[in-house]
């Protein structure tokens, strides 16, 4: 039986799911360490020249027009960035060292610019496309290379499991709003009804089996309380606040014993009226690196470490309609009381015409997995080889930024 045909068939077993505003499912993992980590894919490609903004070189306003912004007065950060003001809640996180940023990164991927290439590049965290290790995640790969790593199972919606996390090692994939309770007397019922049909008689076994891992027949806690959190969320912030339920019900997550979470968050994509969009698009990842701040409370935020990545950058140039197309170079942004924030990190390149890449893309210095690769060191002592080899095939981390406390 196909996943999907799985999913849709177990909304007659009681599992039924409530319209949920998320385009995306959360997945989280547990492993033998303290330290959490959030990974968020930037769909879209985030332009990273907009998101930190570099002041300090002559030629930004000349290229940029109008998307340069006024002068930058508070949004400086270190004499020659700026912040985009959508990011500016974010500014006690910096001031107290729990922001940062990666300027000038991006994965491998040249040229073609391609949305769906580069995400499944970035996911798969490898040099190509083609091969055995661009069939799985990075994180996955991460959690395979970790001895006593577990995983419960869980429905993701609508949607199949990011590329990110997929690979042999367990992990769990939720939607927030997704209501998996089964009493013991209907997983009786459901047996003995299904018992000898061949077509559901498997599915009925599975999705015992899903219930059992989330313990939620026997000792409905933690799943069932994470989930009336979001519930309660849902009705403070709205519909159109779906990235805060996602935040929130991650942050509940990481409370307890997951280690690991990882989702996306759409909207970057800005051909048009870049101004009007990237707001929103960095107000909603603000929004979302602030109730991770705060929901997780002080203690598990300072062993936290959050990354945001995008499959590629846009254009140095603003077109005709006022927004940006597809690029190269881009910025990470990093949160995170593990973090050694209050600084960006780059080698910057210059945006002169001689400097840019193929004369229209801001030019990549490093690449973008090896600060993942530092931090996943910093946190968890994973060894550079295995990074190099197992997590980033075909990876050169090169010198340590030292973004870890």
């Amino acid at each position: 039986m196909q996943r999907r045909d799985f999913l849709i068939r177990s909304l007659a077993l009681g599992c039924s799911a409530a319209a949920s505003p998320m385009l995306t499912p959360v997945a989280f993992a547990e492993a033998p360490w303290e330290g959490r980590l959030v990974v968020i894919i930037l769909r879209g490609a985030m332009d990273g020249l907009d998101a930190v903004r570099p002041y300090g070189d002559a030629e930004f306003a000349k290229l940029r027009g109008k998307l340069a912004g006024p002068n930058v007065g508070e949004a400086d950060l270190e004499g020659f960035y700026g912040l985009h003001p959508a990011l500016e809640p974010l500014r006690p996180l910096w001031n107290a060292g729990s922001l940062g940023f990666a300027h000038a990164v991006s994965t491998p991927y040249r040229d073609k610019r391609s949305h769906f290439d580069g995400q499944d590049l970035l996911e798969a965290g490898t040099v190509g496309l083609s091969g055995e290790g661009a069939r799985d995640g990075w994180l996955n790969r991460l959690l395979q290379a970790v001895p006593g790593v577990s995983g419960k199972t869980a429905f993701a919606l609508e949607r199949d499991q990011m590329l990110l996390l997929r690979g042999k090692a367990p992990v769990n994939t939720w939607t927030p709003e997704s209501d998996l309770n089964i009493s013991p007397q209907a997983q009786r019922l459901i047996e003995l009804v299904h018992h000898d049909d061949p077509l559901f008689s498997g599915a009925v076994a599975d999705a015992i089996g899903i219930a059992d891992s989330l313990e939620l027949i026997d000792n409905p806690m933690t799943a069932l309380e994470a989930q009336q959190l979001v519930r309660e969320r849902a009705k403070e912030v709205g519909g159109s606040k779906g990235h805060l339920l996602l935040a929130s019900f991650a942050a509940a997550r990481l409370r307890e014993e997951a280690r690991i979470a990882a989702f996306s968050l759409n909207g970057w994509d800005t051909h048009r009226r870049q101004e009007k969009g990237i707001k929103g698009a960095l107000g909603r990842l603000s929004e979302v690196i602030g109730t991770l701040h705060q929901e997780l409370g002080p203690e598990v935020w300072g062993k936290t470490t959050v990354l945001a990545m995008t499959e590629f950058g846009r254009t140095a140039r603003i077109n005709g309609t006022e927004g940006t197309d597809h690029g190269t170079g881009s910025a990470m942004v990093m949160a995170g009381g593990a973090l050694r924030g209050g600084q960006v990190w780059s080698d910057w390149p210059g945006l002169a015409e001689a400097d840019l890449y193929a004369g229209r893309d801001l030019m990549p210095t490093r690449d973008v997995r090896a600060h993942a690769a530092w931090a996943l060191r910093g946190m968890f002592g994973i060894e550079q080889a295995v990074l190099e080899r197992d997590v980033f095939p075909g990876l050169d981390m090169g010198s340590d930024p030292r973004l870890i406390l």
